[in-house]
């Protein structure tokens, strides 16, 4: 028997029909030539024989057991509940694949046994398949299933290795020191009174700083500060962005080449953050008024931080949510690059200051309201925590192979949360930003949004490339003849 953490088990506990708490990945996968028409039926065959799946695919949620919430390991696995092949008479389109990912991706994992799907979608064109992995929220966050998923894989073609992820083994994933032998009653009694220290002091640490951020917050709703942590269920301007979560969902995918990103980086002195949310909120904003809900104040967004230790590669969850306001409205892309990166190096300088078990608690303080609301169905008449959700998780910078078939493209299929109808997730791989877009179907048209994100990222480029030829009104000085290039250094 295993032992839900808090944070684990408030993925269960909030999950309904109309917002299931699973998020997903899809990766697509070019076999190669003379193997194209039956590369992914044979991979079907070969995999349903790795029917002894390890920890966690192995681990059923009991609500109800002796010591509270845990998992246990299946009594009667069956891997075709599991395991799934599908094959349309004709070749998918990618808008017809992205619908197929859409409907895969709304009914809830069934809790009477092992909280995945693996499906394997055959005759993609072009010659192409796709496999769209299925886990439970409440297994672990989304930086450690993209690390089992690329640990899964190969960095090399290797046509007779393979390795499914759920067979992979734990101790890949995550190793850990054990201590054999028996210890004395002195020293266990030693031991005990040095953890019950431990916990008073960290409990003391969280207690701060729960305080601080309260403090923080104080501060910023009175004026007193400038671009701290925003403001949670305080917005005054409601956008179709926000409201009551329904059942139905739609999939769409943006991306802008790795290289380009770099070039910003460097020219500006930005993260990879500031530049993707920089394209993220032009975007927002372009779609809000083509949409005729143009709004006057910034966009909020929550941001989930990882608070997971490099060394750290267990299972589990480990993030906070934090609340940030993007840019002041503004048609200069420059501006607004300045402008997010300056807050983001603000907010990321408070919350480091602040212990991750006080933001992990302040988290599921905020997650416990805004899913009230949720269950009173009042999402629609009250405001949310924020407009919407961006998350970015890193990705592996050279492509993977699924035997040896490449994978051309990875992308994430995340989750929705109370009072929002939209999620977004960036995920880098291989040379690529990929932007993965989750939404209600009644936000609109998702891939319009889409179109907007590669959009704004062309006009960033103008902007900071080609500022004469852009609208930006931050121009660069002339650069002196035989100089090195003066670095365009934004403010952030």
């Amino acid at each position: 028997m295993k032992k839900l953490s808090l944070i684990d088990l408030a993925f269960l506990l909030v999950e309904t029909e109309d917002s299931p708490k699973h998020v997903a990945g899809l990766m697509i996968f070019k076999p190669p030539l003379g193997k194209r028409d039956d590369f992914a039926r044979e991979l079907y065959e070969e995999l349903c024989e790795a029917d002894k799946p390890l920890e966690p695919f192995n681990l059923e949620f009991h609500m109800f057991s002796v010591g509270g919430p845990s998992w246990r390991p299946t009594e009667n696995f069956d891997l075709s509940q599991h395991l799934f092949y599908h094959r349309p008479e004709t070749p998918l389109s990618r808008s017809d694949l992205y619908e197929m990912i859409s409907k895969l991706h709304e009914p809830r994992l069934d809790r009477s046994r092992p909280l995945w799907e693996f499906h394997i979608i055959d005759n993609v064109e072009k010659g192409r398949f796709a496999i769209y992995s299925k886990i439970h929220h409440a297994y672990a966050d989304g930086v450690t299933l993209t690390g089992w998923t690329s640990k899964s894989l190969n960095e090399k073609p290797d046509a007779e290795h393979f390795t499914p992820v759920w067979q992979l083994s734990p101790g890949r994933r995550s190793r850990r020191s054990k201590r054999g032998g028996r210890s004395s009653p002195a020293a266990t009694a030693s031991g005990l009174l040095r953890r019950l220290l431990r916990g008073s002091v960290k409990q003391l640490k969280t207690t701060g700083g729960l305080a601080r951020l309260g403090a923080q917050l104080t501060l910023e709703r009175f004026g007193l500060t400038k671009n701290a942590v925003s403001l949670p269920f305080r917005l005054d301007e409601r956008t179709p962005l926000m409201g009551q979560v329904t059942a139905e969902r739609q999939f769409a995918k943006a991306s802008v080449p790795m290289a380009h990103v770099k070039r910003i980086r460097d020219m500006c002195r930005a993260t990879l953050n500031h530049v993707a949310l920089t394209c993220v909120d032009g975007a927002l904003h372009q779609y809000l008024k083509d949409s005729g809900s143009d709004i006057r104040r910034p966009i909020s967004i929550q941001m989930p931080v990882s608070l997971r230790s490099k060394e750290d590669t267990g299972g589990g969850n480990q993030i906070g949510l934090i609340a940030v306001d993007l840019s002041r409205t503004t048609d200069d892309p420059y501006e607004r690059l300045r402008e997010i990166g300056f807050t983001l190096r603000n907010v990321r300088n408070q919350i480091d200051g602040v212990p991750a078990a006080s933001i992990v608690q302040y988290s599921i303080i905020l997650g416990v309201a805004s899913q009230l609301t949720e269950l009173l169905r009042l999402n629609d008449v009250l405001p949310s925590i924020s407009d919407t959700v961006v998350s970015n998780v890193p990705g592996p910078a050279e492509h993977l192979y699924l035997k040896d078939a490449i994978m051309e493209e990875m992308c994430p299929v995340s989750t929705l949360i109370a009072g929002s109808h939209l999620n977004i997730t960036l995920y880098s791989y291989a040379g690529t930003l990929q932007f993965g877009l989750v939404a209600t179907r009644e936000l609109g048209d998702l891939q319009r949004l889409a179109a907007h994100i590669e959009k704004a990222f062309v006009d960033l480029e103008e902007a900071v490339f080609h500022p004469r030829k852009s609208k930006s009104k931050s121009k660069p000085k002339p650069m002196a003849k035989k100089r090195a290039p003066r670095k365009r250094r934004a403010k952030a």
